[in-house]
C-alpha cells in the first residue's frame, strides 16, 4: 500500500518526465499543494525531499522549489503491447523413455509435509542464520551414516560438501583442483557434465569406452589428469565396471597429480545382488572425489547433491571456502536432516526398489518375446540399453519411433565425439513410467519396432 507522500512524489515525477512541468519552472509551494492534495505540509515535504534526493529539483532558499535542468521528457507510448501468457506447449508424444525423470507417485508427499511444518515451527533462527559452505552439520552426520552403511565408505563429516546438483558442485571443483588440468570424460557420457566443464572454459578430452568401461590405454595415452566416471552403473550404457578396471584406474590417478571424480548416480538402484562397491572405497587415502545427489532417490527438483573429498584435500578446500556459499536453502537441508534421521529415507529407498524391480520384471517378461530385441545394463539403475539387432541405422529408427509419438533417445546422442557403433541402441529411461502403464507402453514400443523393422525390409 502506497503511502500518501509517495503517490504524491510519484505524480509530481510523471509530470516532470512527461514534460508538464519545464526544467527551472517553480513547482506549487508546499502549502499550496497541500491545500490542494487535502494531506499535511510534512506529507508534501515528504514528496519534495525525495524529488530533491534524487535530483529531479532543486531548492531556492525562501524562494521555493525548482524543476531540474537536464531531464528529458519521456515520450509516452499511444498504445500499450497486449499481453499473451505463456502457454505451455503440449507433449507431442503419447510415450516417453526420459532418463530425467522418476516415479512422481512414489514420493513420500504426506511424511514430507509433516516433516516441512516441524520445521517450520522449530527454532526459526537456524533456518534464517548463514549456512556454512559446506552445508547444515546435522545432514552432513546423516550423509556420514548412509555412506557407511550402504556403500561402506568412512568418512568424516568435514570431507561433505553440500551442493544444488552438478554444476555448482562442479565449478567448485574445478576451482579447488585448478584449472590447468584435462578433464577426461566417458564417451558417450552425460551431457551437462561436459557442457557445465566446457562453460568453465577447461580442457576436456573424451575417452571411449569397451564392455568395462573407459579404456585405460586411451587415457593413458591422452593429457587428461582429471577423470569424471560413473562405474556403477555406467551413463547411458548401464556398464557396471568390474573390479579390475576399477583398479586399473586407481593405478593410473596415484601417478602424479591426478584425481578420478566418481558420480554414483544412482547406485541406491541395483536388483541383483548387493550395490557394487565404490573406487572411493578401496584405498584408505583414496585420490578419489565421490560425488552423489538426491535427485534419482527424491525426484529431479530436488537440487541437492553432495560430494565428499579425500582428506588430502581438505586444506585447499580451507582456503577457499570462504569465497564460497552454500547453494542449497537451510530449510531443504533440515527437512533433508529430519527425513533421514527419522528413518523415512531409507524406508523410501526400500519401497521405491521394490516397486522399480517390478516394473523391470514386466519390462523383461515383454521384451523377451521379440527375438530382435536385446536388453544391456538392466542389472542396476533406472534405465538400460535396449539393443535392436537389425541393418536399419539407429538415426533412422529413432526417427520412425519419433513419427509413432514414442519419445527416445539413441545411444549416440549422448556421443561427446562420434563413436561407431553397427547395432542400434535405444536408451531407455523406465523410471517415469507409472507401475499400471508399464506393460501396455513397453508392448506398444516393441510392436512399433517391428512394425517398422518389417516394412524396411519389405
Amino acid at each position: 500500500m502506497k503511502t500518501k507522500s509517495q503517490s504524491i512524489y510519484e505524480e509530481l515525477k510523471r509530470l516532470i518526465l512527461e514534460g508538464k512541468y519545464k526544467p527551472n519552472e517553480k513547482l506549487p509551494s508546499k502549502r499550496k499543494l497541500s491545500y490542494a492534495s487535502q494531506v499535511s505540509i510534512f506529507t508534501i515535504q515528504n514528496a519534495y525531499d525525495q524529488l530533491l534526493m534524487e535530483g529531479y529539483i532543486y531548492t531556492k532558499e525562501k524562494v521555493g522549489y525548482f524543476v531540474s535542468e537536464g531531464i528529458t521528457p519521456i515520450q509516452m507510448k499511444t498504445t500499450q503491447p497486449t499481453y499473451k501468457p505463456e502457454i505451455l506447449p503440449q507433449s507431442k508424444y503419447d510415450i516417453s523413455f526420459k532418463t530425467n525423470v522418476v516415479d512422481n507417485d512414489l514420493f513420500p508427499l504426506n511424511t514430507w509435509t509433516k516433516l516441512s511444518r516441524e520445521v517450520l515451527s522449530s527454532s526459526i533462527y537456524p533456518l534464517m542464520n548463514i549456512t556454512p559452505p559446506e552445508g547444515v552439520l546435522e545432514l552432513r552426520m546423516e550423509i556420514v551414516k548412509y555412506l557407511e552403511i550402504y556403500r561402506h565408505i568412512k568418512v568424516k563429516p568435514e570431507q561433505i560438501i553440500l551442493g544444488s546438483g552438478s554444476q555448482p558442485l562442479l565449478n567448485l571443483l574445478v576451482e579447488l583442483l585448478g584449472r590447468h588440468h584435462t578433464y577426461a570424460l566417458e564417451n558417450p557420457g552425460y551431457p551437462r557434465i561436459y557442457q557445465t566443464l566446457k562453460g568453465l572454459g577447461v580442457s576436456i578430452k573424451p575417452i571411449e569406452m569397451d564392455e568395462s568401461g573407459v579404456k585405460i590405454e586411451d587415457l593413458q595415452s591422452s593429457s587428461a589428469s582429471v577423470l569424471h566416471i560413473t562405474p556403477a552403473h555406467q551413463f547411458p550404457t548401464g556398464i557396471v565396471m568390474p573390479i579390475q578396471r576399477r583398479l586399473a584406474l586407481l593405478q593410473w590417478a596415484m601417478m602424479g597429480d591426478r584425481y578420478i571424480i566418481e558420480d554414483d548416480y544412482d547406485s541406491e538402484f541395483r536388483f541383483g545382488g548387493s550395490p557394487v562397491s565404490t573406487i572411493f572405497g578401496l584405498m584408505k587415502e583414496p585420490k578419489v572425489i565421490y560425488m552423489n545427489s538426491f535427485t534419482k532417490s527424491l525426484g529431479p527438483a530436488f537440487k541437492m547433491g553432495y560430494i565428499v573429498l579425500p582428506l588430502e584435500l581438505l586444506p585447499k578446500y580451507q582456503e577457499i571456502k570462504s569465497h564460497h556459499s552454500c547453494t542449497v536453502p537451510n530449510f531443504e537441508q533440515y527437512i533433508l536432516y529430519k527425513f533421514m534421521k527419522e528413518g523415512h529415507f531409507d524406508r523410501h529407498l526400500n519401497r521405491t526398489r521394490l516397486i522399480y524391480q517390478k516394473k523391470l520384471q514386466i519390462i523383461q517378461s515383454v521384451i523377451k518375446a521379440y527375438p530382435m530385441l536385446e536388453m544391456k545394463g538392466n542389472e542396476a539403475g533406472l534405465h538400460f540399453i535396449l539393443k535392436v539387432h537389425t541393418k536399419m541405422s539407429e538415426y533412422d529408427l529413432v526417427q520412425a519411433l519419433r513419427t509413432h509419438k514414442i519419445d527416445i533417445k539413441g545411444l549416440h546422442e549422448f556421443d561427446i565425439e562420434p563413436t561407431v557403433s553397427k547395432t542400434p541402441c535405444l536408451v531407455m529411461g523406465y523410471s517415469g513410467i507409472p507401475m499400471e502403464n508399464t506393460h501396455s507402453q513397453i508392448q506398444q514400443l516393441c510392436d512399433n519396432i517391428q512394425h517398422i523393422i518389417h516394412s524396411k525390409n519389405e
